[in-house]
């Protein structure tokens, strides 16, 4: 989403779902709600391609014969890419001749696995979607979508977006200052932890450099006390 309006519409298909009756009504109510220019920013996708894999089947051969009635034209099996080209029928006639939903979105379509563990795969399928997504910004010169609906929603919902920013942007920025805060605390307390017994060791050094001392100077009196007493000729044990 942009924050004017749409960058890209993702339009999701499962190759084992059916297509119903309502998904086709929505898709119809797409053209009269949103306009023609609204498939300039969609792009298909397919979901379910390991499924396909494991039965040894393609994205063409679902096109082909495997794709659901709503969803095809044809049953000839011809490849992928031109097959594209002549899909009179994929969804619905939607009242510009005879043009299928693939032609209307200028053939942008992505298969991707559902389960598939394969990592290099993965990316591979993440970076052609994202691929499409800069296609679509491309060709309409980086304009999101937008429409009078959009504008209407905008200036109905822009009242309570600053309402809700004036409730809890302050909260945000008590809380955000709170954990800074109990961060700066909890950094804090192990060097406190280190510095009190640092004291303590100091301390403790210095009451057993004191005892020390005390302790020579008793052994030094002591031994002035004996020979004091042997001059005087008095024995002291």
């Amino acid at each position: 989403m942009a924050k004017d309006g749409i960058h890209a519409v993702l339009v999701v298909f499962s190759v084992r779902s059916h297509f119903s009756q309502e998904e086709e009504a929505a898709l119809h109510s797409w053209q009269t709600l949103f306009g023609k220019k609204f498939f300039d920013y969609m792009i298909v996708v397919f979901t379910g391609g390991d499924e396909l894999e494991d039965n040894d089947e393609t994205l063409e051969d679902y096109l082909g014969r495997e794709c659901p009635k709503p969803l095809k034209s044809s049953r000839l099996k011809v490849p992928y890419s031109i097959l594209l080209h002549f899909l009179n029928d994929f969804l619905l006639p939607w009242g510009i001749g005879r043009r299928g939903i693939l032609q209307l979105c200028d053939n942008r379509c992505v298969l991707f696995d559902n389960k598939t563990k394969d990592e290099a795969k993965r990316t591979e399928q993440i970076w052609k979607l994202l691929s499409l997504v800069n296609s679509v910004a491309v060709q309409n010169d980086g304009q999101p979508y937008t429409d009078d609906i959009f504008v209407e929603l905008k200036l109905l919902f822009l009242p309570f977006v600053n309402d809700l920013e004036k409730k809890v942007v302050p909260n945000m920025l008590k809380e955000r200052s709170r954990l800074e805060q109990q961060l700066t605390e909890e950094q804090a307390a192990p060097l406190k932890v280190e510095e009190a017994a640092q004291l303590a060791q100091m301390k403790s050094n210095d009451e057993i450099r004191k005892l020390r001392e005390n302790l020579e100077r008793a052994q030094r009196e002591t031994e002035e006390l004996r020979k004091r007493a042997e001059k005087g000729g008095c024995a002291i044990l």
